[in-house]
């Protein structure tokens, strides 16, 4: 029997397995500044890494959830095969604590809930089950490499060098964020800035000293109308002020208001013109005597399809035919890691995990169905790389 049909056989039988442990990720509150939730899930993960005799180096990070490297050796002749093999994932969450007592991990016909069930723990557990194939089957072109984050969802802050130290000596890198409703991969994503800012005004009696005050909060709405106005639907570039607070009291005029801007792009020549726009409106008083801070906390680079990239795809659809499923390529204005894979060279697919949807939602979803289908498709597409040319 050949690697290629042992590791999907093995597979085949998983299915009840990989939803045990998706059930134990999901319960667990791992928003990306909950460092302890993050690692809690990363600790998940490096049980049953032990499980299966795959080693993990841990490579802490200071803020929000540590780095989980878990390698299976080449089982080729000689000591490597020119570069590993990534398959990549986060850990972290959009969601807040208590979240997953709210609601935590169910099943409804086939179909399963939860905070990141599809976004993208999922893709954790699909990972984590290639891994083990491999390590149990062997056959691998080169090393296996599963990298597991812990910030992503905020753009990668301390994450971003580690992902792009692995990408520059990786052959191919597969990122399992969810695959889409349609069934797709995604061949293009756009790029993103996450900025806040802050305003300092000056506080008086909103009744007996209306004049002596200088509202925040005022310039903030101003601001907010001028940074939505650069939208531009055409060019696909979106401007969301998605968090403000500020104020002191209901009876005082606002001392200080805050908000955070989400950008996103597709060519990187309008994020440097869009940026330069915000920070003119940031710089601008539109209330006399208020001050503004634009600070920028964190960025994501846009996903493009290079021809490598295309072979990449190319094999995986063939893969995911041989599989019992069709797919294609789609773009999406969401980011990803996989934006600075692809931009460090390294030949990049982003979305072979399982199929969900309604992300960053109370309705999110899975359909657990995919869960064995899709980890099979990316385990021969890791097997066919050299027949690829990668």
């Amino acid at each position: 029997m050949s690697n290629e049909a042992e590791i999907t056989a093995w597979l085949a039988t998983q299915r009840d397995a990989m939803v045990a442990l998706l059930r134990q990720m999901v319960d667990i509150d791992s928003g990306s500044y909950n460092k302890p939730g993050t690692d809690a899930v990363g600790a998940v993960v490096q049980r049953f890494m032990a499980e299966q005799g795959i080693p993990v180096q841990v490579v802490s990070q200071r803020q929000h959830g540590d780095c989980l490297r878990a390698v299976v050796p080449w089982d080729g002749p000689g000591d490597n095969a020119g570069g590993h093999i990534m398959l990549m994932g986060h850990r972290d969450t959009v969601f807040p604590d208590g979240e997953t007592t709210r609601r935590p991990f169910a099943i409804r016909d086939g179909i399963a809930y939860g905070p990141g069930v599809a976004d993208m723990k999922a893709g954790l557990v699909m990972n984590c089950f290639i891994l083990a194939a491999f390590a149990k089957f062997g056959g691998s072109p080169a090393p296996l490499l599963g990298l597991f984050t812990g910030d992503e969802e905020i753009g990668s802050p301390e994450g971003r060098a580690v992902i792009e130290r692995e990408a520059r000596r990786a052959r191919a890198v597969f990122n399992s964020e969810p695959g889409r409703v349609s069934g797709n991969v995604v061949t293009g994503r756009k790029g993103g800035v996450f900025s806040a800012f802050r305003i300092i005004g000056r506080a008086a009696h909103s009744g007996g000293a209306f004049t002596d005050g200088i509202s925040a909060i005022e310039e903030l709405a101003r601001k907010v109308q001028a940074i939505h106005a650069l939208t531009d639907l055409d060019r696909g570039i979106t401007l969301n002020v998605g968090l403000v607070g500020g104020g002191q009291s209901v009876n005082t005029v606002a001392p200080w208001a805050e908000g955070q801007i989400d950008l996103r792009y597709v060519r990187p020549a309008d994020k440097d013109d869009i940026m330069a726009h915000i920070v003119a409106i940031i710089e601008q008083s539109y209330v006399p005597g208020t001050k503004t801070e634009l600070t920028v906390r964190g960025e994501f680079l846009p996903l493009t399809q290079t021809p490598t990239a295309k072979k990449l795809f190319d094999i995986y659809v063939e893969a995911a035919a041989d599989t019992g499923f069709q797919t294609d390529g789609e773009f999406t204005g969401g980011c990803a890691d996989s934006g600075f894979t692809a931009a460090v060279g390294a030949p990049t697919i982003c979305a072979v995990g399982p199929v969900g949807g309604k992300a960053h939602s109370p309705d999110e979803f899975l359909h657990l169905d995919s869960l064995v289908p899709r980890a099979q498709a990316c385990a021969r597409a890791i097997l066919r790389l050299d027949r690829a040319g990668l």
